[in-house]
């Protein structure tokens, strides 16, 4: 067999054209698979999001040729040489299918990734998660971390946003806590903490108005199902026992009796002081946490709180206004995450001796 020689240079442009070849049959992908890789990017969780400082803004203006996109991300940094990306674009023949806008792009964005996402108008690959159970106050801090704003930016948003209608099961003078809805969000370069805000507010209404249309179930209005669920929220670590925590909740109420949530002894005494020290959900809480005079603190007044103390997910206002139907009114937590449920003050009093035990 005879051997074909192929020069340095020959190697270069052969290597190149297959590449670049691959590289066009990628960019081809049909659209349900970016629309896939786009629902993906979306739903990272806050462990995979990556650093805001390693991001920077490139604009890019309407009528852009590749050349002048190419050298924009060498200035921007984004690309360390702009020659791939020239060479891609003239082979997969994608430069005129660029779309202008605001880009956020990873310092170490592969050229074939940047061409992928400025093709369908990805402008972000950057999401800001709020998980559920958060207080305003942990969203705004989530957000500055994000680099979306400042505390001051956050509390003047939560204000102006807090002092218009809306949302969906909200009393009238009531404010934003339980509202905020958890989801990841994208972010935009032209995103702000009033944007992010406004987004929260109308995905709740999008996502828990058919649920709180349901509160009339349990006898109470979708502001009280809102607060109720918030408090599950923070008392349940397991799904699976949302609507049994729910149960008991709702059957306390009926016989009026006190609620007793840690959580919402945690809401009431989470002053600046205690957040400094304690974080805003205080662990150990003293015998003058239960006794606070707060109007939020469930040991001390009968009846649900005035309103919500952290955002509930979907999951716990479903499991609020679906419950399981139950005759527990206690429960204690085992310390795996798990509680076990109690019908009666002497069986639940057995179950504190076996499972709150002092180590």
């Amino acid at each position: 067999m005879t051997r074909m020689r192929v020069s340095r240079a020959g190697a270069i442009r052969l290597g190149l054209a297959v590449l670049a070849v691959a590289a066009a049959g990628w960019l081809m992908t049909d659209t349900a698979t970016r629309a896939a890789s786009r629902l993906r990017e979306l739903a990272l969780p806050a462990s995979e999001q990556m650093d805001a400082s390693a991001y920077v803004r490139v604009v890019v203006p309407q009528g852009s040729s590749g050349e002048a996109i190419a050298d924009l991300l060498v200035d921007h940094g984004v690309l360390s040489d702009g020659q791939r990306f020239r060479t891609l674009l003239a082979t997969s023949g994608a430069a005129s299918e660029l779309q202008a806008g605001c880009y956020e792009l990873h310092a170490r964005t592969p050229a074939l990734e940047v061409i992928r996402r400025m093709r369908e108008g990805i402008t972000t690959g950057r999401t800001l998660v709020i998980p559920e159970g958060l207080r305003p106050e942990e969203v705004a801090e989530r957000g500055v971390a994000a680099g979306i704003g400042t505390a001051a930016d956050w509390s003047a948003a939560l204000s102006k946003v807090d002092s218009e209608p809306g949302p969906v099961g909200r009393d009238a003078g009531s404010s934003l806590v339980g509202y905020l809805f958890p989801a990841a969000y994208g972010l935009e370069c032209d995103t702000t903490p009033e944007s992010l805000v406004r987004a929260m507010v109308r995905t709740f209404s999008e996502r828990a108005g058919a649920a709180l249309r349901d509160a009339q179930r349990v006898g109470l209005t979708p502001h009280e199902v809102v607060t109720l669920a918030s408090i599950v929220e923070r008392e349940a670590v397991q799904k699976a026992e949302r609507a049994t925590i729910a149960s008991v909740y709702l059957n306390r109420l009926d016989d009026d009796m006190g609620l007793q949530a840690d959580p919402t002894v945690q809401f009431a005494v989470a002053t600046p002081e205690s957040v400094a020290k304690n974080g805003w959900w205080k662990r150990e809480l003293t015998v003058t946490d239960l006794a606070n005079r707060s109007a939020y603190n469930t040991y001390v007044h009968v009846g649900l709180p005035p309103g919500p103390i952290a955002a509930p997910g979907l999951d716990a206002i479903l499991a609020t206004v679906r419950p399981e139907q139950t005759e527990y009114l206690y429960f204690v937590a085992k310390g795996d995450g798990s509680h076990v449920f109690a019908r009666t003050f002497a069986e639940h009093s057995r179950n504190v001796a076996t499972y709150q035990r002092d180590p």
